[in-house]
């Protein structure tokens, strides 16, 4: 399994969903590529850091107008 390929199954592994042959060697992958597990781990942080913002909003927090409006500004635009 090459990173592109990696890449391709990182969803359906963290979330359990991966068949046997293919977890297999998505896993011996993940022994051999330092790169591929740096990623795994950046995107489990960002799933939890999205929870974290899900809990924080549900709690009635929230976000300063500044930092909406900076977001926003920092979009692509697709005008068409």
């Amino acid at each position: 399994m090459k990173c592109r390929e990696c890449d391709e199954f990182l969803a359906d592994y963290v979330a359990g969903e991966l068949a046997a042959d293919v977890l297999q060697t998505f896993e011996q992958h993940l022994d051999r590529c330092r790169n591929c597990r740096t990623y795994l781990e950046q995107y489990r942080a960002t799933i939890q850091a999205g929870k974290t913002a899900c809990d924080v909003a549900k709690q009635g927090i929230q976000m300063p107008e500044e930092l909406i409006r900076a977001i926003l500004a920092a979009r692509p635009r697709h005008d068409a």
